[in-house]
């Protein structure tokens, strides 16, 4: 069998079949986007969530279920210096500028896709000097030269019987929804990385700082132990041992300088700044506070809130209009149109009733027959949606893990962080003894120094977890959606309109 004969028959009867139906209904063609439900779910954590962390440096983080989820939440960690260095990277960092630009762009898209709504109306004028020969037209006269003057006017309108333009500015919405989706992700993102770059640099310099403390006291270990070996009281591979370690803890320091610097350099040019032109204030874990109360939204407001979510709504929203249009262009399409013109051989005769013109004239094209073209051009349009489907449901359960991901972490991490806190009052407490013992003759200077060695070791680790539970908060902040449709009063409208036009 001829395979363009397959396309002949069955796409034109089912586009015939479609076309008759749709006369009786009057309605527009292709499926009526829907928000999908969210995940029938109570909590997002097997087992339930949690409600509340263990205490661990003297705060207890409580879990608020349903409690709103703050627009400038990086102010909870109550320092100033944060946020005038959240400030200026929202005035001036590209990124944000780019996204609110593509979002400009996009409604103006939209803005220009409603004119297929209106007709199109054109004038013209035109003043022409010709040679009028009658031959041409086979006629005996003599030539004739003169001038032609012409005023016109145009009208055309194309009816959208089918509703494929109606899905063509349905996608465009689409559109805009997505950019402002983006927008609002590149927003997030930009306040997680600034605020979990400050507290990197504050545990940086804190890790700095300890680690030389560290390294001074292990060159005293060594310059007490060749003391030793020259009194032939150790051998030197206590010296060399001792050495090792110390190089291994001096190497350390050139590595978190260089993060550090490179988190400078982070703050600054997420500011809108190059490195060389701006640097951030210092700031310290006593300049940040951790937030007790920390918000969790139900998963049924979830959906709304992750801008990631709202990205992929939006792309699916575009691919199911995009499927009316497809459907549109296997139907006929109807256009109306009409000219009116005045002529004249002089400019005073253009009011003349004698040199009118005008025609009326409606079209209507439907296609026959294209190999098939237009009729797999929409299932690939179905395909298309059916995948953006899919993405979505995706996007939503990986939302769901991250919140439940967030909860879990910042559990944990409040357990680790009070053992690291015991660990360091259990080597504090050993270092006091130790100096008691030394005061008291019964314990060398060594042991001091191993004990003091311990202390500091124990003191990186803590605030190592330090720094990652400060990091753990703002991810479940992001998890959450990050507050943007509380960041002001359009944005908040815009999320009401947004959800109640799903409904």
């Amino acid at each position: 069998m001829w395979a363009p004969n397959r396309h002949l028959c069955w796409p034109t009867a089912w586009a015939l079949s479609l076309l008759a139906s749709i006369l009786v209904a009057g309605c527009t063609v292709g499926p009526n986007f829907r928000r999908p439900d969210a995940p029938a779910v109570a909590s997002y954590a097997r087992g339930g969530d949690p409600r509340a962390t263990v205490r661990a440096q003297g705060t207890e983080q409580h879990f608020s279920v349903g409690a709103a989820v703050a627009g400038d939440w990086w102010q909870l960690f109550k320092s100033d210096k944060l946020s005038a260095v959240v400030g200026e990277a929202l005035v001036r960092n590209p990124g944000l500028e780019a996204a609110q630009a593509s979002l400009r762009q996009s409604e103006d898209a939209l803005r220009s896709g409603y004119g297929i709504f209106y007709p199109n109306i054109a004038v013209g004028a035109a003043a022409t000097r010709q040679r009028y020969l009658p031959e041409r037209v086979g006629q005996s006269a003599p030539s004739a030269i003169f001038n032609l003057f012409t005023l016109s006017a145009s009208v055309g309108y194309a009816l959208d019987v089918f509703g494929g333009e109606r899905r063509t500015i349905e996608a465009l919405h689409a559109q805009v929804e997505f950019q402002r989706a983006t927008e609002q992700a590149t927003y997030i993102t930009l306040l997680a990385n600034m605020v979990n770059t400050v507290v990197a640099c504050a545990g940086y310099r804190a890790q700095i700082e300890a680690t030389q403390e560290l390294v001074e006291l292990q060159r005293q270990e060594v310059g007490l132990a060749e003391v030793q070996v020259q009194a032939g009281t150790a051998p030197y591979s206590t010296v060399l041992s001792l050495k090792s370690q110390l190089a291994s803890t001096e190497a350390t320091v050139p590595q978190l300088e260089q993060r550090l610097v490179q988190s400078d350099d982070l703050l600054a040019t997420l500011s809108g700044y190059a490195p060389a032109e701006w640097q951030a204030p210092e700031i310290t874990f006593a300049d940040l506070t951790l937030p007790a109360e920390l918000p969790v939204s139900v998963p049924s407001e979830l959906i709304q809130q992750r801008p990631d979510i709202l990205i992929a709504e939006a792309a699916a929203h575009a691919a199911s209009a995009n499927v009316g249009v497809a459907t549109a262009a296997l139907l006929p399409s109807v256009t109306l149109s009409g000219d009116y013109s005045a002529n004249a051989t002089r400019l005073g005769a253009l009011s003349s009733a004698e040199g009118r013109a005008w025609n009326l004239s409606g079209g209507l094209t439907s296609p026959l027959f294209d190999g098939g073209t237009l009729w797999f051009r929409r299932k690939a349009a179905i395909d298309s949606y059916q995948q953006a489907m899919a993405r979505y449901r995706q996007t939503v359960l990986a939302a769901f893990g991250q919140v439940a991901d967030g909860l879990r972490a910042l559990e944990h991490d409040a357990a680790a962080l009070r053992a690291e806190d015991e660990a360091l009052r259990s080597a504090n407490l050993a270092l006091r003894l130790v100096h008691i013992n030394y005061e008291a003759g019964i314990a060398t200077y060594l042991d001091v120094l191993n004990a003091d060695g311990q202390y500091h070791q124990t003191m990186i680790n803590d605030l190592q977890s330090t720094a990652v539970r400060y990091q753990d908060t703002v991810a479940l902040y992001v998890a959450l959606g990050g507050g943007w449709w509380s960041k002001n009063p359009s944005q908040t409208a815009f999320n009401a309109a947004n959800a109640a036009s799903h409904q």
